[in-house]
């Protein structure tokens, strides 16, 4: 414990002027964008805009402001299916090239099988596929009665696992820039238990429209970029030259995931190439440039053929990547790209050559998603639940405060003003984090409430025991908050092990009583430890207390 009470007092002071700050949006206004600009710009650092204090307003879960529930499906057996019927049409077109007699290439539940018309083409076909497909291995092989030879190729183990978990990503990227579109701020679109997608729309109106743009296939383009400043800016005025579009780059925060610019690009409306060529789309890294990542790119036998002529004949240029009229990249074109393969370069840190990765991979392999569940919650219904849960919470508050101080006298004060900063410090972390508040989450906060006053009720007790011993108050309070300390920490670790599991293993409403109920303790025991200890050292430092109010 830290002595000196300067130190202490400081300590509080500035989690409690903090946790203040990010709360400070969500109390005082209705908007971020109605924030004084004094608060939601800042101010200028050189040619940096530099912002000090936090703008963002507590997120409100789907049961509080209304809105729609989605559980979606990746259909990851047509995703598979859609693989391996590419494979065998470029193996197809490789045998048609190199000669290679075949009856036929065919894909049979989870395996590509090839039947050759002869049995000597078996050692290029194997070389080949075993060079191009990496992720295939060799599940079987037999010599036939017409003296043909059968073929069965499937995904290796690992490679299957990673196929899913990638086509899961693509769909959530790809519905994120379905969501976008709708200018919701608090959507919450994440992964549920292995392949199934989680899409929370706080705030949507038009149901049926959310669904038919978030169902919708993406579509991935490649398009030249128009180099030309001057008619750029008549395209920003409306003027937009005939054969060309304008599109936009979102730049992301990188701490925080918003999009803080839109960088203006004029294309060509021309489409040199779509993202039904890519066959994949992985993240690498450069070793001889200091683990620099980068995008490694694969191409079908059409895709090697198109980009060989794209890039042949604009050397120099900047081919944009476009996914739903979004730019996600420009690089430039530095030669004429052979071998079916390419490489995206730039000074991107991992997550975005990541996102890149996704975005080049959604346009080649599509998944189709299949509605599991599906919930709507009206506005009204959401306001409701708020007003009730928060006056649950304020009625069960001050019936505790006015318990602690009534059975615990001055002492009980000391807990009552330990639980008002612990409410404090709980809703601006959680406004800190971003987190989400749901009406589980209040629950979760009504009963940390609880917890923390519990807190305070074993060391007052203990604290009667000393003084029953006939210690001094000063001692009595030392030995009350040591003989308490570990029966405190022991009670709030195993609820926090159990929030915990909760958090990890449940889903939506229960991850936000879960969330709310973490913070609510890791906070009780900075405000009934520390903050109440604080303040009885204070008092007794600075008056002649004979006898202690407990």
């Amino acid at each position: 414990m830290i002595k000196d009470l300067r130190i202490r007092f400081g300590i509080i002071a500035v989690v409690v002027l903090v946790s203040l700050a990010y709360l400070m949006p969500t109390l005082i206004v209705k908007d971020e964008r109605t924030l004084p600009d004094w608060w939601a710009e800042g101010f200028k650092l050189g040619n940096d805009q530099v912002k000090l204090l936090p703008s963002k307003t507590l997120h409100l879960g789907l049961d509080l402001k209304g809105g729609m529930h989605l559980l979606l499906g990746v259909d990851l057996d047509e995703a598979l299916a859609n693989s391996l019927d590419r494979f065998a049409a470029e193996v197809e077109g490789y045998m048609d090239d190199e000669g290679i007699a075949y009856e036929s290439t065919k894909r049979n539940g989870e395996e590509l099988v090839i039947i050759l018309t002869n049995t000597e083409d078996e050692y290029d076909l194997k070389e080949y596929i075993t060079e191009r497909y990496r992720i295939l291995t060799i599940t079987g092989s037999r010599t036939l009665e017409d003296g043909g030879m059968e073929l069965r190729y499937a995904y290796r183990e690992k490679d299957l696992s990673e196929f899913k978990d990638r086509t899961v990503e693509q769909t959530l990227e790809t519905i994120r820039n379905r969501v976008n579109e709708l200018g919701l701020t608090e959507p919450e679109i994440v992964r549920q238990g292995e392949y199934d997608i989680l899409v929370q729309l706080p705030g949507v109106s038009d149901m049926e429209g959310a669904k038919e743009l978030i169902r919708k296939v993406a579509l991935l383009e490649f398009k030249l970029v128009v180099e030309d400043d001057e008619m750029l800016s008549e395209a920003l005025k409306g003027n937009t030259p005939e054969g060309t579009e304008l599109v936009y780059e979102k730049v992301k925060d990188r701490e925080t995931g918003e999009i803080i610019e839109e960088v203006p690009y004029l294309v060509e409306e021309e489409t040199q190439m779509t993202g039904e060529v890519i066959t994949d789309a992985v993240i690498a890294f450069d070793s001889s440039k200091g683990g620099q990542p980068y995008v490694h790119i694969e191409f079908d036998r059409r895709g090697e053929a198109i980009f060989e002529k794209v890039s042949g004949d604009n050397v120099g240029r900047r081919l944009a990547i476009i996914l739903d009229n979004t730019v996600y990249s420009a690089p430039v074109i530095k030669s004429r790209i052979t071998g079916g393969a390419a490489i995206i370069e730039g000074s991107f840190p991992v997550d975005e050559a990541k996102e890149l990765a996704i975005v080049l991979r959604a346009g080649a392999l599509p998944a189709t998603l299949t509605l599991l569940e599906e919930r709507t919650v009206g506005p009204s219904l959401g306001a409701d639940s708020i007003r009730k849960g928060f006056l649950a919470t304020l009625v069960g508050s001050a019936l505790v405060v006015l318990f602690m101080a009534m059975y615990y006298g001055a002492s009980g004060l000391v807990a009552d003003l330990a639980l008002f900063l612990n409410m404090i410090i709980i809703l601006g972390i959680m406004s800190a984090f971003q987190a989400t508040l749901t009406l589980p989450g209040i629950a979760g906060i009504a009963l940390t409430i609880g917890m923390a006053v519990d807190a305070n009720v074993l060391v007052f007790e203990r604290v009667r025991e000393e003084l029953r011993l006939g210690k001094t108050p000063r001692a009595a309070i030392e030995g009350g908050y040591s003989k308490a300390f570990l029966t405190i920490l022991d009670a709030n670790v195993t609820t926090l092990i159990a929030a915990l599991v909760l958090f990890q293993f449940g889903t939506g409403p229960v991850k936000g009583f879960a969330i709310t109920l973490s913070v609510g303790i890791l906070t009780s025991l900075f405000t009934a430890i520390f903050v109440s200890r604080t303040v009885f050292d204070f008092v007794m430092s600075r008056f002649r207390i004979k006898r202690l109010s407990v």
